[in-house]
């Protein structure tokens, strides 16, 4: 099949290309931003664009869709536990239309300019699943600790439901304030939800005791900093817990690396921004 990194335009008519009156964020809703490295944000997906994407999840969650050579990380379960299940996979928007097409929606794009400070370009995209009754968990982390290879820091997440997203079922959990903390080591993404602790001092552990849980309906979402520290626990309920996940940066981002900065794509040389069909301009202000 065609891939659709190919294309850096909408390739459907799945999402309004009207940039002008898309939704923004308040001043008050930034300040929150700043103050604790979260803020939800405007519902970026109707009930047709919604279902579209789920529809559109249960081909690729099959292990022979059509398309599966082009995944950046495709992981059926990224935990070791069967009993706890975490279907984590990058690159489902050189796959599929509406995941392709999410990147350009201006409820994302436009709220996403106002937070980064300037023109909008993509990095990746991730999908996080939690199957009904023994979904795992995704391990407190900071999202930069795996991304040093592009510089400076200037990164943005959108956390997006493709369900209502509980408590429950294992909706993201955040630390308010960890965007102000130092890089933290990478500890592992799912497993265990502990793990984290050797690399915090007392006082950054006791925050761990009263997280704030983002509940959310499907196609609403939350944007995050890429230092807040953030996670999320166990699906034992009886319906799943699917997202998607939009990270982007600010352009101008740089490659700190020699190597593809992911699987199967062209090198950025150290130094040179981000670019080219991997990592296509989504908004200009």
């Amino acid at each position: 099949m065609q891939d659709l990194a190919e294309f850096s335009e909408p390739v459907s008519d799945l999402f309004s290309s009207d940039a002008v009156n898309a939704p923004r964020l308040s001043d008050e809703a930034i300040q929150r931003f700043e103050r604790d490295g979260f803020v939800v944000g405007p519902r970026l997906l109707d009930d047709r664009q919604t279902q579209q994407l789920r529809d559109e999840l249960a081909e690729l969650t099959d292990p022979e869709h059509a398309g599966r050579e082009l995944w950046y990380e495709y992981n059926s379960n990224e935990s070791a536990d069967p009993n706890l299940v975490l279907f984590h996979a990058l690159g489902a928007w050189r796959l599929r239309p509406g995941f392709h097409d999410a990147l350009w929606n201006p409820a994302f794009t436009v709220p996403a300019s106002q937070l980064l400070g300037g023109d909008v370009r993509f990095w990746h995209d991730q999908l996080f699943c939690k199957p009904a009754k023994h979904g795992g968990v995704v391990a407190w982390h900071q999202d930069y600790s795996y991304w040093t290879r592009t510089k400076p820091m200037a990164h943005l997440t959108c956390w997006v439901g493709l369900d209502d997203a509980s408590v429950d079922n294992g909706c993201i959990h955040y630390v308010p304030g960890s965007h102000k903390w130092n890089l933290l080591p990478v500890t592992g993404l799912a497993g265990d939800m502990t793990a984290i602790k050797d690399a915090l001092n007392d006082e950054q552990w006791e925050l761990f005791n009263n997280p704030v849980a983002v509940e959310l309906k499907a196609g609403e979402c939350v944007f995050h900093h890429p230092l807040t520290v953030h996670g999320s626990f166990e699906n034992r309920t009886d319906r799943p817990r699917r997202a998607m996940v939009l990270n982007v940066v600010k352009d101008g981002v740089c490659s700190d690396s020699d190597q593809p900065l992911l699987n199967g794509t062209d090198v950025v040389p150290p130094g040179q921004p981000l670019g080219g069909k991997f990592f296509p301009l989504l908004f200009k202000q």
